[in-house]
């Protein structure tokens, strides 16, 4: 099998899993449930000469990069704020809001934030405390300066799961943000939350429950989309795997229009997709790739030979002929999925075949009673 990955979002990285001594079902969940990436790039700024002393210090404490411009920040921060992934200032707060302000834009994107003072008593985290990883980037500095981070989130003072970073960190897709907003708020007032889950979830932390119902839940984790209570939080598995056939030349939006005709026909969220696969001889297509690219996603590619091995399938003369495999959706569906059978068996329109695979969970998480 060989594994093209057009576009690395860096949120939900997927690993090669042509590991041999993994079945396909361990494969399969080695790529789903991959841990998030932490913070590569760190970039320390100061505006005094002992700030600079301390930012270097700093810097290589935690293989950062001193910025060696003091004055301009407000012109130089836009560019930083592409560049790294966490920024630490050595300099006042207030210089700090007044630089960012205009750059802020959301949690899921945004850099993380630390502020310290020039004497290194204290490292606040300032923004994107947890999906950014300012909390844990505060503690770092604190631990290079002798000082203390200063955390302000609520549920890490309370010592509550930090909901978003929890959900990111177990391969989980938050379909609206707002809602995950209030089942933190409801996490911190309550403490706990409760989770109704149409797959066996990850390990839970003490503080978030199993119920039996969706209306009893603030989390609703499942693929399908359904009429679920409009405030709950809807978690997605990334479960689904996508097999593509397609005649040579296919554009990408009409791969695009198979997939989500696919996926709605029956009910299936686009958040569930972790990945496509089909056969390598379409390693090259264009339409293909591009189509993979928008959507941030990886593909696998199967050998005929290995298409074939996947018995119990329905057999296509035309694409025999074509690739000399008996089909190219399903089977490279099952085996990127690790699935023993099909979610979707294969649907045909002009120039594209689907079908969908959900790879097995083997979180062992007992379901809750009646």
């Amino acid at each position: 099998m060989n594994s093209a990955i057009p576009h690395d979002t860096g949120k939900l990285p997927l690993a090669d899993i042509g590991d041999p001594s993994m079945d396909r079902a361990q494969a399969a969940e080695k790529r789903v449930f991959q841990q998030p990436a932490k913070i590569r790039r760190i970039a320390c700024l100061a505006v005094t000469e002992g700030g600079r002393q301390l930012a270097a210090r700093i810097a290589a404490g935690l293989g950062g990069t001193v910025i060696p411009q003091r004055t301009g920040l407000g012109e130089l921060m836009p560019a930083l704020w592409q560049e790294y992934d966490g920024l630490i200032c050595v300099m006042a707060a207030g210089i700090v809001v007044r630089c960012i302000a205009p750059l802020v834009t959301d949690k899921q994107s945004d850099p993380a934030v630390v502020v310290v003072d020039e004497a290194g008593n204290f490292a606040v985290s300032l923004l994107s405390g947890h999906l950014g990883g300012a909390n844990d980037l505060a503690r770092q500095v604190a631990e290079v300066t002798g000082g203390q981070a200063v955390i302000t989130t609520a549920s890490d003072l309370l010592g509550h799961t930090a909901l978003d970073l929890w959900a990111r960190e177990s391969g989980l897709m938050v379909e609206e943000r707002s809602a995950l907003t209030r089942a933190s708020a409801a996490l911190v007032n309550h403490g706990r939350v409760r989770l109704y889950a149409e797959v066996a979830p990850p390990p839970l932390p003490d503080d978030i429950v199993r119920v039996a119902g969706p209306d009893q839940a603030e989390l609703i984790l499942s693929c399908r989309q359904a009429d679920w209570p409009a405030a709950a939080a809807l978690l997605r598995p990334r479960l689904l795997v996508v097999g593509v056939g397609c005649n040579r030349g296919t554009s990408a939006t009409a791969i695009g229009q198979a997939v989500a005709e696919a996926l709605a026909k029956h009910a299936l969220s686009p958040l569930s997709v972790r990945c496509l696969a089909s056969i390598d001889l379409k390693a090259d297509e264009e339409g293909l790739l591009a189509f993979a690219e928008a959507r941030g996603l990886a593909i696998d590619f199967y050998s005929k030979e290995q298409l074939n091995t996947v018995a119990g399938l329905s057999r296509s003369d035309t694409v025999l002929r074509a690739t000399g495999a008996q089909g190219v959706a399903e089977p490279a569906a099952l085996l990127s999925s690790g699935a023993d059978n099909l979610l979707v068996r294969k649907m045909k329109w002009k120039d594209v075949t689907i079908a969908i695979a959900a790879a097995p969970c083997s979180w062992s998480a007992p379901a809750p009673a009646g």
